[in-house]
């Protein structure tokens, strides 16, 4: 039996903008992984993984812990890569310094019936500027115009405008603060930024705002006609849309969600603002 849905997260409306039944099967029937999502499955397995443990060491690196005690525990060859890479970016290093700091934090604010909710990698500030950090660990190098219109972009600067007031002494952040940028773990010097402006965040919040009550008052929920994505679909099975899973390579944007971090959303406190 469906569960009613409180929060809506920048995962669960891509997958509803990109295929209502997979929100649906994920999001309101809470069904299990019935099929295997990349080939080879046990190697982006191993991917996966070490992306989750490099997002810790470098959570471990902002609340302060010696960076050369951090790199003793990049044990595989992947991450030791990536480890290298973000130590040898200053910009990334520098951010340290700054008093405004905050690394996986989560930010809420009501959208309709629901809450919008999203955990951010880290955000930094010197008190003029909010700069949103998303640390990404994709094989491929996504093309900016791609990530520009993924709600992972759109929801994170719109929702620390709307919610981010209390990092910021009570006064409202201004679009015009907020920039988000995607930091590639294998490719380092070519990150992908993002500006914002009102206009934008008008925007999006009224295309938040459309997208919430149209999942409120849905009754059905239609498959994609994009077979394409079903390559990289766990619930391909439940469709009928075939039982070979697509190419890892291929599949990372497909499938890159909230799987890095496994949110509670019933224990996420609000904010109050």
């Amino acid at each position: 039996m469906p569960i009613e849905l409180t929060t809506l997260s920048q995962s669960s409306l891509q997958d509803y903008h990109d295929c209502a039944k997979r929100f649906d099967l994920r999001y309101r029937q809470h069904l299990a992984y019935p099929a295997i999502e990349t080939e080879p499955a046990l190697e982006n397995e191993k991917h996966q993984r070490e992306g989750e443990y490099f997002h810790r060491l470098v959570q471990q690196y902002y609340i302060g812990i010696p960076q050369e005690q951090i790199a003793k525990t990049a044990n595989t060859d992947n991450l030791e890569r990536w480890w290298a890479n973000f130590t040898n970016s200053k910009d990334l290093i520098g951010l340290r310094d700054l008093s405004g700091l905050k690394t996986e934090i989560t930010l809420s604010a009501p959208l309709g019936a629901f809450r919008l909710i999203a955990k951010y990698d880290l955000i930094a500030t010197d008190g003029k500027k909010f700069h949103i950090y998303d640390w990404k660990t994709y094989r491929k190098r996504p093309k900016s115009e791609f990530l520009a219109i993924r709600w992972q972009t759109r929801v994170y600067r719109a929702l620390l405008v709307q919610a981010g007031a209390f990092l910021n002494g009570g006064k409202p952040i201004q679009p015009e603060q907020v920039e988000m940028t995607y930091w590639f773990s294998d490719f380092p010097n070519d990150p992908a930024r993002f500006p914002y402006q009102t206009e934008q965040f008008k925007r999006d919040w009224d295309a938040l705002i459309r997208l919430a009550d149209e999942i409120k008052t849905a009754s059905d929920y239609p498959k994609t006609d994009d077979t394409a994505r079903c390559l990289y679909c766990p619930y391909r099975s439940y469709c009928n849309r075939g039982s070979k899973a697509g190419d890892a390579l291929d599949a990372e944007l497909e499938t890159e969600a909230e799987e890095l971090f496994d949110l509670n959303f019933e224990q996420v406190g609000e904010i109050e603002f």
